[in-house]
């Protein structure tokens, strides 16, 4: 199809500096691929591994959707808004860096990695008053279908961010099928498999793998395994 795109798990980018391993979907600093350098206003999808005990030192962002999903252990936060905290498995992170925003992120354990994803959206508007927010979505995790952890309006369920995107997250038995109708005409869905296999549109996907497709109003998706799925929808033009 011509609508879509695929990106295999072992074809990341990858990164590993020792304290940290990370493989990158699009390109991420020293990671460049001209045919990879975002979906629509997705423009950063990291997996992130870093070991016990260590982290990103304080560093600068701006004018940018910085979305942390942990995927296990335990991530301490802190920023120049005078934030401190500890994400885990079962929370969704978000912060809005606006005009411009310091921080940094540790393992807070020192007997086991932390996993975690790192999304960057581009935003729909620009030197934003910055902003952090988290939530745990273990109240609103359903089995068997997607489920949302982030939306356009702050009183939807989820966390909120600066743009016409919606990330739902889901974790299905075997052989079990869904559909996903897109929220905004327009948009397109990136999946990420988080874990097991599935197949969209007959796209089979394994643990890692990304998939996008547009022009495309709703999608099956079919669970060949116990899996885990991220699905983020997002605006196609940048």
């Amino acid at each position: 199809m011509d609508n879509t795109v695929l990106h295999k798990a072992d074809t990341r980018g990858d990164a590993n500096h020792g304290w940290l391993h990370s493989r990158h979907t699009f390109s991420f600093a020293n990671y460049y691929n001209p045919e990879r350098m975002h979906f629509g206003v997705l423009r950063v999808l990291n997996d992130d591994k870093v070991a016990p005990a260590m982290g990103f030192g304080t560093h600068p962002h701006d004018n940018m959707e910085i979305v942390s999903i942990p995927l296990e252990g335990d991530l301490e936060h802190k920023d120049s808004m005078g934030n401190v905290s500890v994400i885990r498995e079962g929370d969704v992170q978000v912060m809005s860096a606006g005009t411009g925003i310091t921080h940094s992120e540790y393992n807070k354990n020192k007997d086991k990695d932390v996993r975690f994803l790192q999304i960057w959206v581009f935003p729909n508007k620009r030197n934003v008053t910055p902003r952090y927010s988290q939530i745990s979505i273990r109240d609103v995790e359903k089995a068997n279908e997607f489920y949302q952890v982030l939306s356009p309006d702050a009183n939807d369920q989820g966390v909120w961010a600066h743009q016409d995107a919606w990330f739902h997250l889901g974790k299905f038995d075997k052989d079990i099928t869904t559909t996903y109708n897109l929220k905004k005409t327009g948009n397109g869905m990136y999946f990420f498999v988080l874990d097991g296999e599935i197949e969209v549109e007959g796209q089979l996907l394994s643990k890692r793998d990304g998939f996008g497709i547009w022009d495309a109003n709703r999608v099956n998706v079919k669970s060949l395994t116990n899996s885990r799925v991220l699905l983020m929808e997002v605006p196609m033009a940048v």
